[in-house]
């Protein structure tokens, strides 16, 4: 096979003349060397030679025009046909070779894609493995979340129990303080009666040895070392209370800046509070004291029936129509309210003063018999009102003083029925429904629910209105509200004998 680009024509050449098939192709090829210029191709001319033309044979020339060679060319016929069957024409090579390029082309494609599938993989691979050390380090973000959760609700849980003792602290020193005041009143007392008992002793003992006809008054002598103690009854005194000078922590943001009350006298002689002849008691209650004929406010004895005690209550004599027994008194703010169970349990505070009466006396005061309950309220304009209930009574200390209240009437408002059938709460014995300790939101001890409607034994702020985080003020919802802290408070009770529990 010739190449198209040296063969200008198709030149098919049959011949059996002169020459072999070498010198015809060499004829040939001289013959096409003239340029691609002229139209038409002789080709095939036998060339003279010496040798005579011989007659039996002949030779052919095809003249055929100048155009691209697209199929094969055939240099002789006379070949074998086995070796026409075996070659290849130029078509083919050009198809073969288009596959080739192709098969090229699909296989660096395939290789492209091969790298990029590759580099997508470790790309994958490296997000997967970024993902996990991701999810590592978010769990161990979240323990150490958790842990610092529980950490601080930790030290939350430790600062509470250290705020309940220091509470617990300052209401013992208080308690402490207050005791040790009203024993310095008593030995005060006592010592007036005692400077009191050796002047009459002395000016006795004058009488005694100067004679009847001289009325000439001798110098008082001094006391003896040792002079007799006449027995007789104690009764405390009715001299007003010296302030408490320490300033409560509770309270401290009240500055008490009012006039200090003046110092207390001391009674002349062994004056008692009632000026009635009779013994002072003890009595089964106020009203009894008053029908043995004892109409003077003041301090008494009481003991109740099956009590085996016996207490020192205030009596309110002159309250229409008297024989009132106060349980609990608030008028300055002298007393610090917000104590334990305890405390609450036997009484604190001055009977003169601010006290509460405590659980267990009130418990055996209302047991022997139907009392009803009166609740006096004073705001700081001078405006009264009152709320009385028809029956009132406490639980035993079993049931945790649960309280018992009747029916209501007055011109305060109810706000003590929503606490009826609860428990007594303080600071350190938590009995109400509420999720946490009401007594440590509202600054005392009460018959919480949750938690208030009425906190008489909450903290006395001086004005009325105060800003404070809970509402902890001594207040009366149903008069003047929950922010408001009234000026006076008396609770006290009274027999009714027409009222059934």
């Amino acid at each position: 096979m010739l190449p198209a680009a040296v063969l200008p024509f198709l030149v098919l050449v049959l011949a059996s003349g002169h020459g072999s098939a070498a010198e015809r192709a060499q004829e040939f090829q001289s013959s096409s060397d003239d340029g691609p210029e002229r139209d038409f191709l002789y080709a095939g001319r036998g060339k003279r030679s010496a040798d005579p033309p011989q007659a039996d044979k002949c030779s052919y020339t095809f003249i055929v025009p100048q155009q691209k060679v697209t199929g094969a060319i055939c240099v002789n016929s006379k070949e074998p046909d086995a070796i026409l069957e075996n070659r290849v024409n130029k078509q083919e090579l050009e198809l073969l070779n288009g596959e080739l390029l192709k098969q090229k082309r699909q296989i660096e494609t395939l290789q492209q894609l091969v790298e990029v599938d590759g580099g997508i993989v470790n790309e994958v691979k490296l997000l997967r493995k970024e993902s996990r050390n991701m999810n590592s380090r978010v769990t161990q973000l979240y323990m150490q979340l958790l842990h610092e959760i529980i950490r601080k609700r930790d030290n939350a849980l430790e600062l509470s129990q250290l705020e309940n003792r220091i509470l617990n602290h300052t209401s013992e020193m208080l308690q402490l303080t207050n005791r040790y005041k009203d024993l310095e009143h008593k030995y005060q007392h006592l010592a007036s009666l005692a400077s009191n008992q050796s002047v009459l002793i002395s000016q006795l003992e004058e009488r005694c040895h100067r004679s009847p006809p001289i009325m000439v008054r001798p110098a008082p002598q001094p006391p003896p070392a040792s002079p007799p103690i006449v027995a007789r009854p104690y009764h405390p005194p009715t001299f007003t209370r010296l302030t408490n000078q320490i300033t409560n922590e509770i309270q401290s943001d009240q500055n008490h800046k009012a006039q200090p009350p003046p110092l207390p006298t001391m009674p002349s002689g062994t004056h008692s509070p009632s000026t009635s002849d009779k013994p002072s008691g003890p009595f089964r209650d106020c009203l009894e004291a008053l029908d043995e004929g004892h109409s003077n406010s003041g301090m008494y004895l009481v003991k109740p029936e099956n009590a085996n005690r016996l207490m020192q209550v205030w009596c309110d004599q002159r309250h229409d129509p008297g024989g009132w027994t106060v349980i609990q008194k608030r008028q300055d703010g002298s007393v610090n309210f917000f104590r334990n169970w305890e405390t609450y349990k036997q009484g604190f505070g001055n009977i003169d003063g601010e006290y509460w009466l405590g659980l267990d006396n009130i418990y055996w005061l209302t047991n022997q018999g139907n009392y009803k309950l009166l609740v006096t309220l004073e705001d700081w304009s001078g405006r009264k009102v009152f709320a009385e209930y028809a029956s009132f009574r406490l639980e035993s200390e079993a049931e945790f003083y649960k309280l018992r209240v009747g029916r209501y009437h007055g011109n305060a408002g109810d706000s003590l029925t929503w606490h009826n059938g609860k428990q007594f709460t303080t600071l350190d014995r938590d009995h109400d429904v509420y999720t946490g300790n009401c007594a440590h939101y509202q600054k005392g001890g009460w018959w919480y629910n949750a938690c208030a409607h009425s906190n008489l034994n909450g903290v006395w702020y001086r004005g009325g209105h105060y800003r404070s985080r809970y509402q902890d003020g001594v207040y009366w919802a149903e008069f003047r509200g929950g922010a408001y802290s009234l000026k006076k408070v008396v609770m006290m009770i009274r027999p009714n004998p027409n009222t059934f529990h």
